[in-house]
């Protein structure tokens, strides 16, 4: 039985996820330098157009398609997307789904599209335009699609283990964070990293994708209760309230280290508990996401030493961000959910199993993503070259600038005689 009331929600939702990539260009491109903030706003938004393309084609059937066996990967039986607009189908495993399965399908798409998005931040200035677009087709289907089944899948081999995830911490989070770090490792760091400051910027820029981002994650969030009912509700309350004390623990991790508390830590903060709250949203109280949020922004704050600890250059720290966020977020909800969580005294199963689907989304992205980056770079090359990088990448890759002046106006032309009003 579809209900309408639930579809709606679900497609409102939807977009508002879509909403949230051109926010992720916005929060990444503020914060690269002026010479490479429209390579980064093209990185983003050309995962709109190749991953809707894919999971129409068969992208979509691999993560919810019938099990080809072990709960390991779809098949190709709704490639096309052809049986779910036929009246009294049914998607596998979704017996109880009162949403319209294309919805269903729409709103899974959106997450499909910002997951390989979030990889940007980490190879900022750098990567080429071509070699990002063989990554992330490739990406798509070999490690998301195989993951979102195993998690999101009611066939998949995570779901029927009993580990939980309500938004996407492992299937989105943990699994674009582990293979930005791989993606990182193989293109190297930029030239002149650690030594050369590169400073954000156009810090509003960021802001302004902030706000964005926080406002698509109700839909990101709330809507995965796929109905517009208690749950969504709880949802809702919970990611804005993680994404609060996520903020208010990263200044004040940042006031108490540096003695200044910045607009990027305050930016940066809300997406650590937006990004922790995820795989919890609907499973946990409004006063144990607050926990999970002020410990997500103490604990990414200090989880950016990392990268000069260990020598690997992500650039806009995704790897702090979203991967120790995911995993914490995770992880935490082993504790802190209303059944089956250690603080209800259920005992220790379920942070086992949420430890198991970290675990294995870790080692399945990042080798794959490790082996796909090292093949693309041994035939296509993934990085531009150094009078390039030097040059910028607007220009390199795009032939084009986002600023003409320093006040002058956007969309400098470029060698088709192309121009922004």
């Amino acid at each position: 039985m579809v209900d309408s009331g639930d579809t709606a929600w679900v497609l409102a939702s939807a977009a508002l996820v879509l909403f949230m990539t051109p926010g992720l260009a916005f929060f990444y491109g503020g914060m690269v330098r002026s010479k490479n903030v429209l390579a980064m706003l093209a990185q983003n938004f050309v995962c709109m157009g190749l991953v809707s393309v894919l999971w129409v084609l068969f992208a979509f059937s691999l993560a919810f398609g019938p099990d080809l066996g072990g709960g390991l990967i779809g098949d190709l039986g709704l490639a096309g997307l052809t049986d779910l607009s036929r009246s009294g189908f049914v998607l596998p495993g979704y017996d109880g789904l009162t949403v319209a399965p294309l919805a269903f399908a729409a709103f899974q798409l959106m997450f499909a599209v910002i997951t390989p998005a979030l990889i940007t931040g980490a190879v900022a200035d750098r990567l080429r335009f071509p070699a990002w677009l063989a990554f992330v087709g490739a990406w798509v289907v070999l490690v998301y699609a195989p993951v979102a089944h195993w998690v999101f899948s009611p066939n998949g081999w995570l779901f029927e283990l009993g580990a939980l995830d309500f938004a996407g911490g492992a299937v989105v989070h943990v699994n674009a964070g582990i293979a930005a770090l791989a993606l990182v490792l193989v293109v190297g760091r930029r030239r002149g990293w650690p030594g050369e400051a590169m400073a954000p910027h156009a810090l509003p820029l960021t802001l302004l994708g902030t706000g964005i981002l926080w406002f698509g994650w109700f839909g990101f969030n709330a809507g995965s209760a796929l109905a517009a009912n208690g749950v969504a509700a709880e949802a809702f309350v919970n990611t804005n309230t993680a994404a609060a004390a996520a903020m208010l623990g990263w200044l004040a991790a940042e006031r108490a280290q540096g003695g200044k508390a910045t607009t990027l830590g305050a930016a940066s903060g809300a997406v650590a508990g937006l990004v922790a709250i995820t795989p919890c949203a609907g499973f946990v109280s409004p006063l144990a996401s607050l926990a999970i949020g002020a410990v997500a922004g103490v604990v990414c704050f200090l989880a950016i030493r990392l990268k000069f600890r260990l020598g690997y250059d992500d650039a806009l720290d995704v790897v702090a961000v979203h991967l120790v966020g995911g995993i914490m977020g995770s992880l935490m909800l082993g504790v802190f959910a209303r059944d089956g969580g250690l603080v209800g005294g259920d005992g220790a199963a379920l942070l086992g199993k949420q430890f198991v689907a970290v675990g294995a989304t870790l080692a399945w992205s990042f080798v794959v993503s490790y082996l796909l980056a090292r093949v693309l770079d041994a035939t296509i090359g993934l990085r531009v070259d150094a009078d390039e990088e030097a040059e910028g990448l607007d220009l390199g890759e795009h032939a084009e600038t986002a600023y003409a002046g320093a006040f002058g106006s956007m969309g400098e032309l470029g060698p088709t005689g192309r121009s922004n009003p």
